[in-house]
């Protein structure tokens, strides 16, 4: 059976954009996942602690952040960054504004997921670290926050698929990661539907790895607990 012209040149279309799209997945999407991830996991264990603590202006400050940051959407943050600044004297390049973007985002969301893992924790813990004789601080080091560990890695995993989706929103402020390769691929075929779909589809492949190796985490974490 001969295929149409049109039908071609949709194949030829996809076969030739989708390693473009991979790469830009690869050296842009990924990499500003996991750098904004992990700053952001400080940023969250940092406010986590700085809201069960009883220092009453950090709790504040804590609050403040989380709550603006978990009301307002994070395209409008992303564009308070990079068009915002700019008219305060103050000018951030296209990738750092995403990092700031999604770090703050993370941060945000996951100190939440700190702090309510770090509450679960059974209170005789707490008691048996100062019974031997342990600081606060070494409590929460040493034994607190290894079982909190536990407990917030499944959502904290959940967390980390989410963001390489909403990574996507960086091609707002002109970062040439997955999304924004596909939009400039699009502007040259007029073929938006072809092209957005295969974008959502390298998405998929990514999300679908990294469920992959959260369903393996998981498995080994309630082996550790069983042990």
């Amino acid at each position: 059976m001969k295929l149409d012209d049109s039908t071609l040149r949709i194949i030829h279309i996809l076969t030739s954009s989708f390693f473009p799209l991979l790469k830009a997945g690869l050296e842009f999407t990924v990499p500003l996942a996991v750098i904004s991830f992990i700053l952001g996991l400080i940023l969250a264990l940092l406010t986590a602690l700085a809201r069960i603590s009883n220092i009453k202006p950090l709790v504040a400050i804590a609050k403040f952040y989380v709550f603006i940051i978990r009301g307002t959407p994070l395209l409008v943050q992303l564009f308070i960054i990079f068009y915002g600044l700019p008219a305060a004297g103050i000018t951030i390049g296209a990738l750092t504004s995403a990092t700031i973007g999604f770090t703050l985002s993370v941060g945000a969301y996951n100190s939440e997921i700190i702090r309510a893992s770090i509450l679960s924790t059974n209170k005789g813990q707490w008691e048996a670290a100062y019974s031997i004789g342990m600081s606060d601080n070494q409590a929460l080091r040493r034994v607190i926050l290894p079982q909190a560990a536990r407990v917030a890695i499944p959502a904290l995993a959940n967390s980390f698929i989410s963001l390489v989706k909403d990574t996507s929103l960086a091609a707002t402020i002109t970062v040439t990661e997955l999304f924004q390769v596909a939009q400039t691929i699009t502007a040259t075929t007029y073929e938006p539907l072809y092209l957005y779909s295969e974008a959502a589809f390298i998405y998929l492949i990514f999300c679908a790895v990294l469920s992959l190796f959260q369903q393996k985490l998981e498995k080994r974490l309630e082996r550790s607990v069983a042990m």
